[in-house]
């Protein structure tokens, strides 16, 4: 038995001292680790996903809330925004017809989008409202005040990530509060899909302010609840024109009766 062991250890001996070069040698002719899978670029488009997703939710957000519009030689005028459970909507714009003698009430509702006449101390006649089209029908620019862009439409294209928008954080205009975004169109379009400028939410959706070169809208109170529909402001006419924004021509006193007698 012992001349087995000495044979055994002869033989072990020089493959034990071989067995660390085998295995450098193997391992030195391993290939190299693949290279690490690229990420993908990086985002910094932050500003746009919070702007979208503040716009999303003031899709969803249901409410009755009062804003002051503001224009530069113009008193202020108070806003009102109607956004119901059904999906419906209404602004109503002191002053935002022919040339600001005239109140008017913008509404989308099932049966199509209106424009209503309202009475004022300029116009004592009753309400009454005319159809413009389908509910998601673009206004006419002649019959566009604008005001309700912000509260309405224009959410959709905030939203949307394929619109030719370029957003960066921003600070609130005097008076308002909550997160602002300035707002840019990056198309050569005459056709902006919204107007430049600073658009500002509260953290539950709720618009709390916008200043475009139309004006300046700022949350004037806390937002009410929403009832389940809107309702229009008037009946329904037909036969008649909607108001435009423009001011009236003025009346030329040669046309008047008795003008140029004696």
């Amino acid at each position: 038995m012992p001349v087995l062991i000495r044979s055994a250890g002869r033989v072990l001996g020089p493959l034990v001292f071989a067995l660390p070069a085998v295995l450098v040698s193997c391992t030195s002719e391993q290939p190299a680790p693949p290279p690490p899978v690229d990420p993908g670029p990086v985002r910094v488009d932050a500003a746009r996903d919070e702007l979208a997703a503040l716009a999303a939710a003031a899709q969803d957000r249901h409410l009755v809330a009062q804003y002051v519009f503001s224009q530069p030689g113009r008193p202020d005028r108070s806003i009102v925004f109607t956004s119901a459970n059904d999906g419906s909507w209404r602004v109503d714009v002191p002053g935002g017809a022919l040339g600001g003698t005239v109140d008017v009430s913008l509404a989308a509702t099932t049966d199509g989008l209106f424009q209503c006449a309202l009475p004022s101390s300029a116009r004592p006649e009753p309400a009454h409202c005319v159809r413009l089209g389908d509910r998601d029908d673009a206004l006419p620019r002649r019959l566009d005040p604008r005001v309700h862009h912000p509260l309405t439409d224009w959410l959709a294209v905030l939203t949307d990530r394929r619109a030719p928008l370029a957003v960066a954080p921003a600070s609130p205009p005097e008076g308002v509060t909550g997160a602002c975004y300035s707002v840019e169109s990056t198309s050569a379009s005459l056709n902006a899909p919204l107007d430049v400028g600073i658009y500002c939410y509260d953290r539950d959706g709720t618009p709390t302010g916008v200043r475009t070169a139309a004006g300046t809208l700022r949350l004037a109170a806390p937002p009410g609840p929403a009832p389940a529909s809107v309702q229009l402001a008037g009946p329904v006419v037909v036969d008649v024109e909607p108001l435009g924004t423009a001011a009236p021509p003025t009346p030329d006193p040669s046309d008047s009766p008795g003008a140029g007698t004696s």
